[in-house]
């Protein structure tokens, strides 16, 4: 039951053709104060259309809007103000969501249709730092929300397993590595041994040539630099494997930049044969000045490839491999340059779909108002981060319950949960700063406040002992109640705009609202008492548990029952 929909419709209909229905439905907003009803339409618009005061329309369409769902219409100014039967509309959407359950919210309008979202991409020989955790949080939220609306959702952990850094590593370990050190504890002695080549190379720039030299014989297949390369790749998967598991992530590929090289030829050959090939100072590129833009870089002057050489080949595969509606590229916005020329380049060659190539940018974490940087070493480790937010999160569950059951598996859900709600819950181009204190507070907008709302909502569920017959739900009576209902009435609608803005923090901001107004209800109003209202009471506490666990799963989360 879409109530803006109606709305919209009643009003167009006594419009003689003057606005279209999804103009209209666009226009309507919430008013300002409760008492102003529930849904707002302002006539501004219509008085350029029609050359009357937005007054006078309003009056004239308040007289003739009548529905089934509609208390009264009134005009308030140049808003035309409508205020729903709160009985006819509390008993459907309950009925709705407790029938429904975990399908309430599911959209249709992807179906049969594919996006990619390529995301996480880790560098291989670098430890999982914090600083990936944004784009696999945002990464992991927008492939469910993607599902959430009907698409097939395709998972790609584009590693970043090729390029010059490689060349370093294996130069590094030659110089200074030891074989058993690396064995006993390899992603530590690697990010070890890549920090300690950048010291170096800054007093002996030759180390900078003899990494670009071990490149070029990894990309032509030699021995020992592929036997180091698969080494440093098949720890590092290991250890990353361990990550994702903690954060319940998982990939429907994990095909990274090494996986293109041998399918780079045929792109360079169609960018040739499209005559889009210049040469610039003995390098290849496509000349990208009719958008200001600087040239897009395809073969450096060694002939060694480059990340754009690759991101065109896997957007090439990808398009082949998945039909793809969408790609969605959740990388920081410090490659923003580099998106813009790889999505010109295949526009240039003639790919259609190429339009639908869409870089998602975001801001990063900071720690103590600094970014991260993995070449100097000032890293913080996501895996030591979950570790002792999962022990924070067990000492704050002993205190608040010690007889809990399940303590650690709870610990865990809240742990990892709140580390991903802090993120999640800041629009993803602002830049987000990292305190673990201020993430495992069990009260304020954090992920541990919503998961003990849906705790305290299940534990009402449980003393009532009560199963709700939807047959028996009547409209509620109380507005507390209506002012939840309102907000579970919301719930599609904000799945379909996270979707449309490609921003998870859509979903964690209503969840703080709902779980807030829920609070509200529950300290205000006796849930639990023997009337006619018990079902609908009932049905109203269920619905909310039912929304708070599907919109965490949206955002990665796990809904403890228990807390």
């Amino acid at each position: 039951m879409e109530l803006k929909q109606i709305f919209a419709n009643e009003i167009t209909s006594h419009l003689n053709d003057m606005l279209e229905l999804e103009e209209a439905q666009k226009l309507i907003e919430k008013p300002k104060y409760e008492e102003q009803g529930d849904l707002a339409f302002p006539c501004f618009t219509l008085a350029k259309l029609a050359r009357k005061a937005p007054t006078v329309i309003a009056t004239e369409l308040a007289s003739k809007l009548q529905h089934p769902l509609f208390e009264k219409v009134v005009a308030d100014g140049p808003y035309v103000n409508c205020f729903l039967n709160k009985e006819t509309v509390s008993k459907e959407t309950l009925q709705t969501i407790v029938r429904s359950e975990s399908n309430y919210g599911t959209l249709t309008f992807g179906k049969d249709k594919t996006i990619v979202i390529d995301f996480s991409s880790p560098n291989i020989a670098k430890p999982f730092s914090m600083g990936h955790l944004r784009s696999t949080v945002i990464g992991n939220s927008l492939a469910k929300i993607v599902e959430k609306c009907g698409f097939t959702a395709v998972s790609v952990n584009h590693l970043g397993d090729w390029g010059t850094q490689f060349g370093k590593l294996i130069v590094a370990y030659q110089l200074w590595g030891d074989a058993a050190q690396v064995q006993a504890d390899p992603i530590k002695e690697l990010l070890a041994l890549y920090v300690k080549f950048h010291a170096e190379a800054e007093h002996t720039p030759t180390l900078e040539d003899d990494a670009r030299l071990w490149f070029k014989k990894l990309e032509e297949g030699d021995v020992e630099a592929l036997k180091l390369w698969k080494w440093f790749r098949d720890e590092s998967l290991q250890e990353f494997s361990k990550i994702y598991d903690l954060l319940g992530v998982s990939f429907d590929s994990y095909q990274g930049e090494a996986f293109y090289n041998d399918k780079m030829d045929l792109t360079i050959d169609m960018l040739t044969k499209k005559q889009l090939l210049t040469s610039s100072e003995g390098a290849e590129v496509v000349d990208l000045q009719e958008f200001d833009l600087p040239p897009c870089l395809i073969k450096k002057s060694d002939g060694a490839t480059l990340y754009a050489t690759r991101d065109l080949t896997a957007a090439l595969y990808r398009q082949q491999q998945y039909n793809f509606e969408k790609t969605l590229y959740v990388v920081g916005q410090e490659q923003s340059l580099h998106f813009k020329q790889v999505f010109l380049v295949l526009e240039k060659a003639g790919f259609e779909w190429a339009k639908e190539l869409i870089h998602i940018p975001f801001g990063f974490i900071l720690k103590d108002g600094k970014k991260m940087s993995t070449r100097k070493g000032k890293i913080v480790l996501l895996e030591e981060v979950i570790t002792e937010a999962v022990e924070l999160a067990e000492k704050n569950i002993e205190m608040k319950n010690p007889m809990l059951a399940n303590k650690a598996e709870i610990a865990k859900m809240v742990g990892v949960g709140a580390i991903i709600f802090h993120d999640l819950k800041n629009e993803r181009q602002n830049n987000v700063e990292f305190s673990l204190e201020e993430m495992l507070k069990f009260e304020g907008t954090t992920g541990p406040y919503v998961q003990y709302t849906h705790a305290r909502a299940c534990s009402i569920l449980r003393k009532a002992d009560h199963t709700v017959v939807t047959d028996n739900v009547k409209g509620l009576n109380d507005p507390f109640g209506w002012t939840v209902l309102k907000l579970l009435m919301e719930f599609p609608n904000v799945i379909e705009r996270s979707f449309n803005l490609y921003e998870p923090s859509q979903i964690a901001k209503y969840l703080i609202d709902l779980s807030q107004e829920f609070n509200k209800y529950y300290s205000r109003v006796k849930i639990l008492i023997q009337d006619e209202q018990l079902d609908s009471r009932l049905a109203l506490v269920q619905s909310v548990t039912i929304v708070l666990e599907e919109g965490l799963r949206l955002l990665g989360l796990q809904a403890p029952k228990e807390m």
